[in-house]
């Protein structure tokens, strides 16, 4: 039985439910009426149901598409403006006990070789991001309780928040780390993380745990009631995800939007982020035998209706997609992406021999962070290193209601060209900080309110200056 608000998987993501949903969709494909109605109501930007996203999903009428893409990019403007977020991933190790058999990772692979970073190679790590410019990160880990255990993540938190290195600092960290108990993500949030990230890979429970063979990530109960834990335990910035291509993406994409509405249901806030990967090669891990795969039209219509559907939720596109794909979405609702990415343990402070690699996935975008914030620059996005709303406490249902109501942009747009004054200041390449101080000067008249746009012109002066870390 379908019950938003029960804490059992089975019940908040309910078969039957998606199945309903889904020929609902496919029997309202052509509803002219229907869909004018779904869109005239998204107008308002404050999301529609699954069963609405669904319809629209299913819907191949190219101008009723048209018109799906119009609205999600004035949504987009409305909620994040032309703000981008960057971050970058840190694979601490690759040590895992699973058998996912679309991870490389997996206990049966033999022959890629495993590692783990000591404490002083996470520092090296870290030091060669902050030279980078990076200000947050999304630390990796394969789950293996005796070589990856809560205290080694605790201890690399701790690591990482304390290296300060030139200008350099990490101000917010991730977390993307197996399923665990309402104890470990009390600890996850004492030690300061920003958001705890999990993909559920497919929310189809049978083929779930055919994806999962082996190892305590077969348990489709217990990862899919991950956030709630993590909610009992007082995160309340949490990130879902599935790994588009390995289950039908039609049925993926309503189970995503009911988790949505679950957390919102049960807890009064919704996902601060959903990811939204395709399955890409890895060491031996071929994406053509999984018969899922989505095109980059689909793939885009995907990222539209989620921005329609969850205005208030960031989405997130890796270093997994392409420039071109990436400038595609970008303009449908991204509002945070990957640059300068490495996949591998310990790649960004030594290059790998690559009879050694450990890369979860192999990169299409591997462009350096600086040629990324370039090309963002030039298409008129605002390469965003704020961590301001996690370091005031806006988390959890204080940042939802001021993402609700509009008020972020008072807090976001100043913050956004501080940290990217920061960046031109500290790591840009001539070109970057050319575009980069005249795309400052632009954006600084879409901050509307004329005391924090004065603030915050006298602090970019500072910043010019040498001075660090200012914040709205």
């Amino acid at each position: 039985m379908y019950d938003v608000k029960s804490k059992k998987a089975e019940e908040f993501i309910s078969h039957e439910e998606i199945l309903s949903t889904l020929e609902y969709a496919k029997a309202n494909k052509n509803n002219r009426e229907l869909i004018d109605r779904i869109i005239k109501k998204a107008e308002a930007m404050k999301g529609i149901t699954h069963q609405e996203a669904a319809v629209l999903l299913e819907c191949d009428m190219e101008d009723e598409i048209q018109r799906v893409y119009k609205l999600a990019k004035e949504i987009k403007q409305k909620f994040y403006g032309n703000r981008i977020v960057m971050f970058a991933p840190l694979y601490l190790s690759n040590y895992c006990v699973n058998g996912c058999v679309y991870c490389p990772y997996h206990l049966v692979n033999k022959h890629i070789p495993r590692k783990k970073l000591t404490q002083e190679q996470i520092r090296k790590e870290v030091i060669a991001l902050q030279d980078m410019g990076h200000k947050r990160l999304a630390l990796e880990t394969g789950e293996d309780p005796v070589n990856n255990p809560i205290e080694y993540i605790l201890e690399s938190i701790d690591t990482i928040y304390s290296i300060k290195h030139k200008n350099g600092s990490i101000r917010r960290v991730n977390v993307n780390i197996a399923a665990t108990t309402v104890e470990n993500y009390r600890k996850l949030k004492e030690a300061g993380i920003g958001t705890y990230i999990l993909l559920q890979e497919t929310y189809h429970k049978e083929n779930y745990e055919k994806l999962h063979p082996t190892g305590p990530k077969h348990d489709y109960a217990y990862h899919t009631e991950a956030m709630d834990r993590a909610m009992e335990g007082g995160i309340d910035d949490v990130g879902l995800g599935v790994l588009f291509g390995l289950n039908m993406y039609k049925y993926d994409f309503v189970g995503i939007l009911m988790h949505a509405e679950h957390l919102e249901a049960a807890y009064g806030v919704g996902p601060h982020t959903i990811s939204v990967p395709r399955i890409r090669p890895a060491d031996d891990i071929d994406p053509n035998k999984f018969t899922n795969g989505i095109s980059d039209e689909i793939f885009a219509k995907i990222v539209a209706i989620l921005r329609i559907a969850v205005p208030y939720t960031g989405l997130i596109v890796s270093t997994r997609e392409t420039k071109k794909s990436r400038e595609k979405v970008l303009e449908l609702g991204v509002s945070q992406i990957s640059g300068g990415s490495r996949t591998n343990v310990g790649g960004y402070a030594t290059e790998e021999p690559k009879e050694e690699d450990t890369s979860q996935f192999e990169l299409e975008d591997r462009r350096t962070l600086d040629q990324v914030v370039n090309w963002l620059l030039a298409l008129g996005h605002i390469p965003s290193f704020c961590t301001a709303c996690y370091r005031e406490g806006r988390t959890g249902d204080r940042f939802m209601s001021l993402v609700k109501s509009g008020q972020i942009a008072n807090c976001c747009q100043p913050n956004a060209l501080m940290t990217l004054k920061e960046y031109l200041e500290d790591y840009a390449s001539p070109d970057t900080k050319i575009k980069g101080e005249a795309l400052i000067q632009k954006e600084l008249q879409a901050i509307t309110n004329e005391k924090v746009r004065n603030i915050t012109i006298e602090r970019l002066g500072l910043i010019g200056l040498g001075q660090r870390d200012f914040r709205f």
